[in-house]
């Protein structure tokens, strides 16, 4: 290893190859903040130094995990003392925003926010967007095909990725950064490192699609006091507002009151005695579309599928809103210890899922506590769960089994936005035939038959 790291300082340079305290002052990501363990993490600057820094790993038989902003919540870039890390944070060149075809290319460590200001820069828009967007990076949301608030209208990373680059594990790059929408040639090879967590290559560089940038946005938090009325209003709201509909973010009550409660930095909107809070958000290309928009609400209101709402006046008054959803940090402080999970399921599924959840729960544990919120339209929630003043790795197994189970026979999923990383995948069969398995770890095999990139995610 000592070799390795001469080597490797030799082609990076001195400080780009981090060793000892340098590491272990890292975390392992937001969530997780035990310290780094991997021998050295290195920073190249380029696709070709990753080219060449792979190659001299892949000589020392050593293997690479990796690495974007560590926002994730699956141990996906957790690397271990005999691995190497590979940061891609001095990867953050950007090509000029291609305005006529909508589209720009970015390097892999590019923060997300910083595409945002880019693009609007230019009158433009990049529809993925979540809490993290000031750490997390377009390789890593690409990595690990990242969601967001705006997936009900713009779908996944998937859906943005016009084109991108990656050096495979044997050095080859691969490299399709064509700005097109249309390009039926054969196997779209892009697909295969969309969401493969680092496993089959290293994304080096993306090409995004980027969409107009909306005139003004149309806020509203809305009161809904049965879960019957929840599925209902999203069709209507959808129908009523043409497909500007891009957020439908509910809160169950108790997530409300841990967020927005005593000795909390933010005040509800409306007075939280209801079931169910919804942020509604819809895109206005026209002054007129407000209107619309209220007139939504007033139907709803009218055949009782809300029993309340507060319309945002300002962009101050969304972006309170938006803060209760989005506090996941005094979240993760008032529930620790806990343990959060990212699930999909059927809409019609949810309300039995998430009482079957907290019965388990409390039989098990009478002092349990559930926290439930999510993407409801596009079927995925967010749950957060402690059980007490501690939970051991048995406990959290233990946890992890009530939450995981019942999505199979509901044809849900273990993971809706986060991906598989080294947690969940003890439980990818309840997601995935054992044909779609065999197939995953075939492409693997054929891709990186020494297991040199991020070895042990998603399956052994």
């Amino acid at each position: 290893m000592n070799e390795l790291i001469h080597a490797l300082r030799g082609l990076l340079g001195p400080s780009q190859v981090l060793t000892g305290d340098d590491v272990h002052q890292r975390t392992v990501s937001w969530f997780d903040h035990s310290p780094s363990q991997a021998a050295a993490i290195i920073r190249p600057a380029s696709t070709e130094e990753v080219v060449q820094a792979l190659a001299l790993c892949r000589d020392a038989s050593v293997s690479v995990v990796p690495m974007g902003g560590r926002t994730g919540v699956v141990a996906g870039v957790r690397a271990l003392p005999n691995q190497i890390g590979l940061s891609l944070e001095r990867m953050t060149g950007m090509e000029p925003v291609d305005v006529d075809n909508r589209s720009i290319t970015v390097e892999a460590g590019v923060p997300l926010q910083r595409v945002h200001e880019v693009a609007r820069e230019q009158g433009l828009h990049f529809p993925v967007d979540l809490g993290a967007r000031g750490s997390c990076t377009i390789g890593g949301m690409v990595s690990t095909n990242a969601g967001g608030n705006e997936v009900l209208r713009y779908g996944m990373m998937r859906e943005q990725v016009l084109g991108l680059e990656a050096v495979m594990a044997d050095g080859q790059v691969v490299s399709s950064l064509r700005p097109l929408m249309k390009d039926n040639t054969g196997y779209d090879l892009k697909q295969l490192f969309i969401g493969s967590e680092g496993s089959l290559g290293i994304v080096t560089r993306v090409t995004l699609k980027l969409r107009p940038l909306h005139h003004s946005l149309s806020t509203a938090w809305v009161a809904v006091e049965t879960f019957a009325h929840l599925p209902p209003l999203l069709r209507q709201l959808e129908r009523q507002l043409g497909g500007r509909l891009s957020a439908f973010e509910v809160m169950w009550r108790d997530h409300v009151d841990l967020i927005a409660g005593q000795d909390s930095p933010h005040t509800p909107p409306l007075e939280n005695n209801s079931a169910y809070y919804v942020l509604v958000q819809a895109a206005n290309y026209h002054e007129s579309e407000r209107a619309t928009f209220e007139l939504a609400l007033e139907s709803a209101l009218e055949q009782a599928l809300i029993s309340n709402a507060a319309i945002a006046s300002s962009e101050a008054q969304q972006a309170k809103m938006w803060a209760i959803r989005d506090d996941i940090e005094q979240l993760t402080r008032k529930m620790a210890p806990s343990a959060g999970f990212d699930v999909s399921l059927p809409i019609k599924a949810m309300e039995a899922y998430v009482e079957e959840l907290k019965t388990s729960l409390t039989h098990q544990w009478p002092q349990a506590k559930l926290i439930v919120f999510g993407h409801l339209g596009d079927g995925n929630l967010h749950l957060f769960i402690n059980i007490g003043d501690a939970m051991d790795d048995a406990q959290r197994r233990a946890v992890e089994r009530l939450v995981y189970s019942p999505l199979q026979r509901i044809n849900g999923s273990i993971s809706a936005e986060h991906g598989i990383g080294l947690d969940k995948k003890a439980y990818l069969s309840l997601s995935r035939s054992d044909t779609e398995i065999t197939i995953m770890k075939q492409l693997k095999k054929a891709l990186d038959p020494l297991g040199l990139l991020n070895p042990g995610v998603i399956f052994e």
